[in-house]
């Protein structure tokens, strides 16, 4: 039996930052290179970052890719780390014309880099129909097997959604006898992802009939938030090591690789050599609960968001609520309390009990916080207007809106939204109001959640000896807008439990009227809140991204015509009326 040793590099990469791309590379190969490996995987597109959307189809964007490849490897050599090999994911184009695409059409890549050269290149080989390459809109060129032979044992490379295919680089392995099929992936968390991606790689080793290695990109990116969790299965499907989710780091495994027959076509590396003097110990990284996970990804969400921003601070309302204390507690653990500025806005309808639980939430996480009462501001428009009703109600929150907007361009704050997706969905929300901001970090997550997240929180702090950074009587209270005399949420919606359990059905899984009705929901309630949620699709348009943690979120995976004649069968023919 022959050992190579295996390092897998879960870097957090910025998209377009080519050169801070190429260092973490340099910087991660030495880390490699330190702890004795052969050969370092990074991430899909790793270089330019991950997701490019419409930046893959300009051509100056390819070329400055593939030069700074070019430059990485010599730099690679220049830095002692020749003998290292490097497999890097980046963008690539076509350079002439061809019967299948265009010219300069865009290419997702992976480059072998050793001995200060790109010595292969490979496509891949299936395109998601999202983000970066869209079958509908981007070239999918015709690809060849990419097999490395490294000390007389044979590496197959594939491209992310190439494993969630049975064909392409499974079979190649299989059909050349590889030892190893080693994946880079820019895969975005969802909430039990993790659990999928292993018994996904499980089937495929099995299948290929050999080792297998994942390595995936970490860092958030506009909406979407990857969690790493890279990993290494055996040929049986048996797990040698694991990387933690949401932390860069790199995961280093010893592979034992029998001598194989050489494929038909490959390129040869090597020989490597056996380091007897490194040794080290490998891991399983501990699972998370999944509130610890999801809140993980929400806050490196939020935090990647300000820095790659480039913002120093964030600025929000506080309310006293659940919302906004679990925004403010995120904000506070991603960037730290001393960038985080609250301001609380009294209106004559604000209790007591709300501006107390907003000023105990300041004293718990130390962050900033100021009053601005908003009575005054508002009664200035009213005597302008003679406005009553809804239209008062929700120009106290624009008064807010208006607020935080107008410290955010004297202080350049950045400003969060506090707003949920159960409220999203139904548009429980007031456009350029509560809905104004740049960033909406608990916009995919439901109201539900939200008390999950803030009492799990709670309870990782005070195991950790620390103070719970939110106030129980925030959890506790019953929802309020305030905006009204004793106004509750419930005056206009269902119990929470029971509205987040019908949007979960209609908006994730797609679920008709009938459907719903069938599955034990009352027919007036799934015609209610079918209506509301159809008809707050303009609201959700203009509202600002947030990190994406389920499988449909608003925005980015569903999307419905705002000018739209169709309901749900069992639906009214009323006409539907927008509420701004």
């Amino acid at each position: 039996m022959r050992v190579i040793r295996l390092a897998l590099a879960q870097v957090n990469a910025k998209v377009g930052d080519l050169a801070a791309n190429a260092l973490l590379v340099r910087d991660a190969a030495q880390q490699a290179q330190a702890a004795g490996a052969h050969l370092v995987a990074f991430p899909e597109l790793a270089l330019t970052g991950y997701p490019v959307e419409d930046l893959a189809l300009r051509p100056s964007f390819q070329a400055a890719s593939r030069t700074t490849l070019l430059n990485l490897a010599r730099e690679l050599q220049a830095d002692g780390l020749g003998e290292l090999i490097c497999v890097v994911g980046y963008l690539d184009r076509l350079d002439v014309d061809t019967q299948a695409g265009p010219r300069n059409a865009p290419i997702n890549a992976a480059a072998v880099l050793h001995r200060g050269a790109v010595v292969a290149r490979y496509t891949k080989h299936h395109l998601p129909n999202y983000g970066v390459f869209d079958e509908a809109r981007y070239f999918i060129p015709g690809t060849e097997p990419l097999l490395l032979r490294l000390n007389d044992s044979t590496i197959a490379i594939a491209i992310c959604e190439d494993l969630w295919q049975s064909g392409g680089p499974v079979t190649w392995a299989r059909e050349n006898a590889a030892d190893l099929l080693l994946v880079i992936n820019a895969s975005p968390y969802e909430r039990e992802k993790d659990d999928t991606r292993l018994r996904l790689c499980q089937l495929r080793a099995i299948e290929a009939g050999c080792d297998l290695a994942y390595v995936n990109l970490v860092g958030g990116q506009d909406e979407l938030v990857f969690d790493g969790d890279s990993l290494v299965v055996d040929r049986h499907g048996a797990l040698l090591a694991r990387a933690p989710q949401f932390d860069p780091t790199l995961l280093t495994v010893d592979l034992e690789i029998s001598t194989s027959p050489k494929p038909q076509t490959f390129i040869e590396l090597g020989p490597v050599t056996w380091k007897d003097q490194i040794t080290f110990a490998p891991r399983i990284a501990p699972s998370r609960t999944d509130p610890h996970e999801v809140y993980q990804a929400l806050t490196l969400g939020l935090g990647d968001y300000v820095r790659k921003n480039g913002f120093q601070s964030v600025i929000l309302g506080l309310s006293g609520g659940i919302d906004s204390a679990l925004v403010a507690a995120l904000a506070c653990d991603a960037i730290g309390a001393e960038h985080v500025f609250g301001v609380s806005m009294p209106s004559v309808y604000s209790s007591d009990h709300s501006k107390d639980d907003a000023s105990d939430l300041a004293q718990r996480t130390g962050l900033n916080l100021r009053t601005i009462a908003i009575a005054p501001m508002v009664d200035s428009y009213l005597q302008a207007m003679q406005l009553t009703g809804l239209a008062e109600e929700n120009l106290q929150a624009r008064v807010r809106g208006t607020t935080l907007m107008a410290l955010s361009n004297q202080e350049g704050h950045l400003v969060l939204t506090t707003g949920n997706k159960s409220e999203l969905s139904v548009g429980y929300s007031t456009l350029y109001g509560d809905s104004v901001g740049g960033f909406a970090p608990i916009k995919d997550v439901p109201k539900t959640l939200v008390w999950e997240l803030a009492r799990w929180r709670n309870s990782h702090a005070i195991e950790l000896g620390q103070t719970a950074p939110i106030p129980v009587s925030s959890i506790e209270k019953e929802p309020s807008a305030e905006l009204r005399p004793d106004q509750k949420d419930s005056d206009s919606l269902p119990d929470y439990q029971v509205l987040d359990a019908l949007l979960d059905a209609y908006v994730s899984a797609d679920m008709g009227a009938t459907e719903l009705v069938a599955a034990g929901f009352d027919l007036s309630l799934v015609d209610r809140v079918l209506r509301l949620t159809d008809a707050a699709e303009y609201k959700r348009r203009q509202s600002p991204p947030g990190t994406k943690i389920s499988l449909r979120a608003f925005g980015r995976d569903r999307r419905l015509p705002i000018t739209n004649g169709w309901w749900e069968p069992s639906q009214s023919e009323a006409p539907r009326r927008q509420t701004l």
